[in-house]
Formats: C-alpha cells, structure tokens, sequence
C-alpha cells in the first residue's frame, strides 16, 4: 500500500538524479514527456527509488542489483545502478526488442533472456537472487518502485496547476498506482490498455489480481500476465477506471502522435492517447486532461508505415 506522503518522500530521496521532464499543451490536453526521461521511460524514477531506499536502510548488498523486465525496467535498473557504482544483472524475455537488449549492455548489465513472456524471466531472477542474495528490483510491483513512479504525477500537477483526468497505459500497473497514490483526492486516473494485455481489467472483473493471457503489439512492456497487488488495492482504494483499445488504435495513435508533434514512442505508450483518438475515453466540456507519454524505446523505422 502507498500513499501521496510515499510519494513526497521518494521525491526527496531521488532529488536530481532524474529529469523533470516537459509538458506539451496542445488544443486542452496536456502531454506528459516522460519519454525524455533517462534510459527513455518513467521506469528510472522507481529504480533509483528502490536503490536508495535500500541504501538508506544499510540493506543494498555489493553483489548488486537483478531485475526481470521486459526491458524498460531492466534499463532504468542497470542505469540507477551504474549512476550509484553497483552491478546489475537484468532477465529478460527472448521476445525482447533488440534495441533494449542492446541498450542494457551498453549501460553495463549482464543480460540472461530466458523465456518467452515476462513470467519466465520474472521466474529465472528470482532464483537467480535466492542463489546471490542480490537486491531485486520488481518491475512494477514494490512499494518503493511505485512511489518512485508516481513523482511523475508530482511534476505534473505544478506544471499544469492540476488537471482533472490522467490517462496511463498500463502494464503491471506500478506507474498506474504510484500516479494514483499521489494525486488521490485531486484527479481521477483512468488506467489504459490494448485488448489483447488486459491484466488490470481482468483484475477488476475478477475482483482480485488474475493471470491473463497477452499477446499482440505492446505486449513486449505491457505484457505482464497479472497485475500487481500494490497497483490492484491502490486502483481500488482511488476508483481508477478501466478501459481497452485495440491493437490497430494503438498503432494509429503512435503514429499520430509522430506526424502530429514528432514525439516518437513505444506502441504501450501509445494505449493512453487511443483512448482519446477513439473516443473511449470522451472528456466532458472544459475538462483538464493529460496523457502520460511514458516510454520511448522503440525502433522507429516503422513510425510512418500504414497497417
């Protein structure tokens, strides 16, 4: 469980180690540029989080840190963990773009694919740390992780003075839940997501975390088979709101937002501005909303393909 204070307090702790990325206001939207943020997603904010928190506490182990990512959160942990001078051993899954793959040895981790899907290069981290007693960094689902996360929504609120609604994708719902926590009582979030990822929706049907089945364009970072059990009580304790779009809106919606603004992002960022695009999601009269462009790492040679 976390909270706004959680929050705060990870926004002291991390200071200047992470960009205070820009908005764009554009025709009574604002965007959220979280795409500028170092290693190209929110994901840095939770790392280095994690990390000093542990270190905080005498509890992060010279051996160093291991994560399993699809390959945002695996970047973000061999980042905060070269910027602080440990090692870092990130699992990801064989279907893993090999953009990441390649920027995570260019930060310095050691990386294991291992699996076709999250779940199993969650599954070979966690024995890798049993063996190592190294610090693990969850992709989405510690507390420290999500209120690193949700200073994003910190930022956002003093750039833009406070909006009414905030759009995210979501995955396994760290950055969902940590926007959640912190804007509670201030502004409704509304959690997005491709059909064929819908862990956080099956959640809410089922009324409990489920395993679901993904698959499709986003699934390489929204890919995660359950949602997480911060992300599901904070989600519940705050109303988020639920929807899906499909995989051809997500497409048109990233490459939408390249021919309209030149901002080039991943295909699960993209799920938050097909809610607009596809009237999902249809603001009512003078709403103030935003949408978090939260990770960029893609390969963008097919940015102006038609499908």
């Amino acid at each position: 469980m976390i909270f706004r204070s959680d929050v705060e307090a990870a926004r002291t702790r991390i200071g200047s180690r992470v960009r205070t990325t820009p908005v764009l206001h554009t025709g009574g939207l604002w965007l959220k540029l979280e795409q500028f943020q170092h290693t190209g997603s929110f994901k840095a904010r939770g790392a280095f989080n994690r990390i000093l928190a542990a270190a905080e506490q005498g509890a992060l182990p010279a051996v160093g840190v291991i994560a399993a990512s699809g390959g945002n959160a695996g970047l973000a942990a061999a980042h905060a963990a070269r910027e602080i001078g440990i090692p870092a051993e990130v699992y990801v899954p064989e279907t893993a773009p090999e953009v990441k793959v390649a920027r995570l040895r260019a930060l310095g981790a050691s990386v294991v694919q291992a699996g076709r899907e999250y779940a199993e290069a969650y599954e070979a981290a966690t024995k890798r740390v049993a063996d190592t007693g190294a610090l693990f960094c969850h992709a989405y689902d510690q507390p420290e992780i999500c209120a690193g996360q949700g200073t994003v929504a910190l930022e956002l609120e003093e750039q833009t003075g406070g909006v009414d609604t905030v759009l995210v994708a979501v995955g396994g719902g760290g950055l969902m839940a940590g926007i959640a926590a912190a804007l509670e009582g201030r502004s409704r979030v509304v959690a997005v997501e491709p059909r064929d990822c819908p862990s956080f929706h099956a959640a809410l049907a089922a009324g409990q975390p489920v395993d679901a089945e993904v698959s499709g364009v986003a699934a390489d970072s929204l890919g995660a088979r359950r949602t997480g059990d911060i992300a599901f009580t904070v989600a519940r304790r705050t109303g988020v709101r639920s929807l899906l779009v499909g995989d051809d809106d997500v497409v048109a919606a990233r490459r939408a937002l390249w021919e309209g603004y030149r901002i080039a992002i991943e295909h699960g960022t993209a799920a938050a501005y097909a809610a607009l695009l596809t009237g999902a999601y249809r603001p009512s009269p003078g709403e103030r909303v935003a949408v978090i462009c939260c990770g960029a790492n893609t390969d963008p040679a097919d940015l102006t393909e038609r499908h």
